[in-house]
């Protein structure tokens, strides 16, 4: 059986390798690229978090759209069916914080020439720098049309990631075969990307900001997460920024505050208990107090936010005053301009409908021998590893079953 899979990102090779198992079948792998993982080369800053050794239950607690959806995938093929794989072809692995797994090496390279061995060990044939053009259903198979020409398969594999990082080639030239096949393409949006602000005029940029809580109300529910926050020249970024946008991102956000507690283990109680202790007597100016809650770089935007000159002594601060510091210590507040672009963002959300999938095996319902891998799909995931983890359960699903067919 011929099979032409058009990708090779982790979901693609996944396959490619799996389905090659059996050597009845005829394996084509094709990329507009000039190489194989040329965005899995760039992710985890370089040194590729390949998955999160965590449970299923605790994985499947951090995908965000369809979680259900990959239920089956995650207990066929999970993270420690990724560590196994890895290691028992070369690469040693390395656990981090968070559960995070990466190569002992900190280089992705690593599992790109992993990969790389795996294809040329089972001759699977390699089509680089071929963009494909368009996908027909032809004589109950698929016949591909490329740059250099037509081919002929028995089975397509889709698996041509999302539309974000345009640069390492995800152009969404995936989401236009599919739909030309009969799939319906639940609307993109970008997920764990930086928040652009209305009100900011990047006089923070560069300020990270530890153990913060921030938060945003849409339609009476709190969206919130804690930790680092980084500041940009258009906006906010950092883990809890990126975190919140893959939850927020399918509501309209532009004007909605988003709300920084700089203080979030002090209830508003004890921390006016401590600044009236601290105001006491003090004749400091409140810039230089200020040093003592906040970093030096916030405090010039956070006296403004109050309307206090900088000549303002903690002495002549009244009980209104104090209030008003409390207030914005704990609703250090922004309004949103949007998310940012989607080639910014770490993925896609959005993508095939997953009701159109079976979710054991990959294979679309409504055409037969065609399968749909990887984040073109309508699943995304926080980040940790656990984006990467459903591209090879994905790819290693429908891959295996192509092996059985």
């Amino acid at each position: 059986m011929k099979v032409v899979i058009i990708g090779c990102g982790p979901a693609g090779m996944m396959c490619a390798t799996c389905a090659s198992q059996n050597i009845n079948n005829e394996i084509i792998l094709i990329d507009s690229n000039e190489k194989i993982g040329k965005k899995l080369f760039i992710t985890g800053k370089g040194r590729c978090n390949v998955t999160n050794l965590c449970s299923n239950e605790d994985f499947l607690k951090n995908v965000v759209r369809n979680p259900k959806f990959l239920y089956s995938a995650i207990n066929t093929f999970n993270s420690s069916d990724t560590i196994s794989f890895f290691e028992s072809n070369g690469v040693r692995l390395k656990v981090e914080r968070g559960n995070r797994v990466f190569p002992q090496s900190d280089k992705s390279s690593d599992i790109i020439k992993c990969f790389s061995k795996l294809l040329n060990r089972k001759n699977i044939e390699l089509k680089l720098n071929c963009k494909v053009q368009k996908v027909e259903v032809f004589d109950n198979g698929f016949k591909i049309f490329t740059k250099d020409g037509e081919i002929i398969a028995n089975c397509l594999v889709i698996a041509t990631g999302g539309k974000s990082y345009h640069l390492t080639g995800s152009a969404g030239d995936g989401y236009i075969f599919a739909k030309n096949l009969g799939h319906n393409i639940v609307e993109l949006k970008p997920a764990l990307v930086p928040i652009i602000l209305n009100d900011y005029n990047g006089e923070l940029a560069g300020l990270t900001l530890k153990n913060v809580e921030i938060s945003v109300d849409i339609n009476g529910k709190k969206f919130s997460q804690f930790g680092e926050l980084l500041f940009t020249h258009n906006g906010i970024s950092g883990p809890t920024v990126l975190t919140l946008s893959s939850y927020i991102n399918r509501f309209n956000i532009s004007g909605q505050k988003i709300v920084i507690d700089l203080k979030p283990a002090l209830s508003y109680e004890k921390l006016e208990n401590r600044l009236i202790r601290d105001f006491s007597n003090n004749s400091k100016l409140l810039k230089n107090y200020l040093k003592e809650l906040l970093p030096s770089s916030l405090i010039e935007l956070f006296m403004k936010k109050c309307d206090f000159n900088t000549l303002t002594c903690v002495n002549n601060i009244n009980k209104e005053d104090r209030k008003k510091i409390c207030r914005l210590l704990k609703n250090f507040s922004f309004n949103i301009k949007n998310l940012d672009n989607i080639d910014y963002a770490i993925v896609t959300s959005g993508g095939v409908d997953v009701r159109e999938i079976n979710p054991k095996t990959m294979e679309s319902k409504i055409i037969k021998n065609l399968f749909i891998v990887g984040e073109i799909l309508d699943v995304d995931a926080l980040t940790g590893g656990f984006n990467i983890q459903i591209a090879l359960s994905t790819g290693y699903c429908a891959g295996n079953y192509i092996k059985t067919k």
